[in-house]
């Protein structure tokens, strides 16, 4: 059995681009609002000195983790922050001294058990860094009584056109991947461990079967080359064969899936104490004069980002955060970056992924199926566009409208041009309301 799914141009062309390390910024905003779930809530005031690894953002509400500076510096102004979602949140604005100071409470945690990990990822403030941002440790502390969990999935497809910056943490620090993979299962006591790679990064499917030469309880599982194979639902079907179900997440059926990325920084965070404060992204696209994949602190602003790569923003047309397929328009230069954060792509024209100017001229849906057959949870993206016009809140629950995990795949497809997956995000909400 296969999922279904579609084919994209891989465009990966910072591929062999070294991790540049940028320098720090004049300034930083760092907002908290991180990751899925509540923000945070600033801990510092205007005037406040701060240093890097320092927590300045959290809250006791069950779904957050806090929020840590990556610079040294002095806190200027915390304002308010409309996120892409039309929410807002806090943001901390700090003035960099560029002394990079590291504060004095860093230290390495003592984790010997579940619960210390979870203690201690926590406090991390790590969450998923493959783009959906599920605070780490929430996933982490599953219900033991409830489930067994016997396979630890590593999601090292990285499926979008134009992102690598996953590839480059394989290509860089394969060793941290591989001691992160093996830290998690001790502690966790899971069985076995699966590495899912797409075919379409042969050198580092051939480093990490050299690596793992030996080990029987950690593969690496050539993923086909085919979009979305990266979805959790994806990928943790590939890796085991069980499906997830409408309603239940991996640990329900014995499995954890956690980004590659994710996992290397909780191994390096254990050696070291350094929270969650900078992050490795892809900058590319044709308006960006020098593509490439960069880390920086976490509140580092997109112009900084752009300065870094030579380029004038006057003459980019969009700027999206993310992948062109997922991703979310930006409209501000002074955007910060995120931890969820993997990728900025800037664009000259509108044009599509296969290169051919985009037409945003809809026109009436043909029922070709085509949606249907791009689904790789085989749902009616046309039915489900027609069940949110009408008001439809029990045909959408009918259609499984919140299995939609927007992937976009739908829109792409579409000789129409039909905004099906934005629909289809607006119409979970809408499911869910009274």
């Amino acid at each position: 059995m296969r999922l279904n799914g579609i084919s994209l141009p891989h465009k990966k062309g910072t591929e062999i681009a070294e991790t540049a390390v940028m320098p720090c910024p004049e300034k930083v905003r760092i907002s908290m609002s991180q990751h899925m779930g509540a923000p945070g809530i600033p801990l510092v005031k205007v005037g406040d000195e701060v240093k890097v690894g320092q927590k300045i953002g959290d809250c006791e509400t069950f779904m957050t983790c806090p929020v840590h500076s990556g610079v040294s510096g002095k806190v200027t102004a915390i304002n308010d922050m409309v996120l892409a979602n039309g929410k807002s949140c806090k943001v901390v604005e700090i003035d960099c001294d560029g002394k990079q100071t590291v504060w004095e409470g860093i230290t390495p945690p003592s984790v010997t058990d579940k619960e210390s990990l979870v203690r201690a990822v926590r406090e991390s403030g790590c969450c998923g860094m493959g783009g959906a941002g599920f605070p780490t440790h929430i996933k982490l502390n599953y219900n033991e009584e409830k489930c067994h969990i016997d396979t630890l999935v590593i999601n090292a497809a990285e499926c979008e056109p134009y992102i690598t910056s996953d590839y480059r943490e394989m290509m860089e620090n394969s060793q941290n991947v591989i001691d992160g993979i093996k830290f998690i299962k001790n502690i966790l006591g899971i069985e076995k461990a699966v590495v899912g790679i797409e075919d379409n990064k042969p050198k580092a499917i051939a480093l990490f079967e050299e690596k793992l030469a030996g080990e029987d309880d950690i593969k690496v599982l050539r993923l086909k080359s085919s979009y979305p194979q990266g979805a959790e639902k994806v990928i943790a079907f590939y890796a085991t064969g069980r499906i997830i179900m409408e309603g239940s997440l991996p640990s329900d059926h014995g499995i954890i899936v956690m980004n590659v990325s994710t996992v290397a920084f909780i191994n390096e965070y254990i050696k070291t104490g350094m929270p969650f404060v900078s992050r490795r992204l892809t900058i590319d696209g044709d308006a960006v004069n020098h593509a490439c994949n960069v880390r920086a602190p976490i509140g580092t602003m997109l112009k900084d980002l752009l300065a870094f790569t030579d380029t004038n923003p006057d003459g980019i047309h969009k700027i999206i955060s993310g992948g062109p397929m997922m991703g979310i328009g930006v409209y501000d230069l002074d955007t910060p970056l995120c931890k969820t954060n993997n990728a900025f792509l800037c664009f000259k024209k509108p044009v599509s992924i296969k290169g051919i100017v985009v037409s945003q001229n809809q026109t009436h849906c043909i029922r070709c199926g085509r949606c249907i057959k791009a689904c790789p949870l085989g749902l009616m993206p046309a039915a489900l566009e027609r069940a949110y016009d009408r008001g439809d809140r029990e045909a959408l629950n009918k259609l499984k409208i919140n299995l939609c995990m927007n992937c976009g795949s739908c829109s792409y497809v579409c000789p129409a041009k039909r905004d099906l997956a934005e629909k289809n995000q607006l119409a979970k909400g809408f499911a869910l309301s009274k």
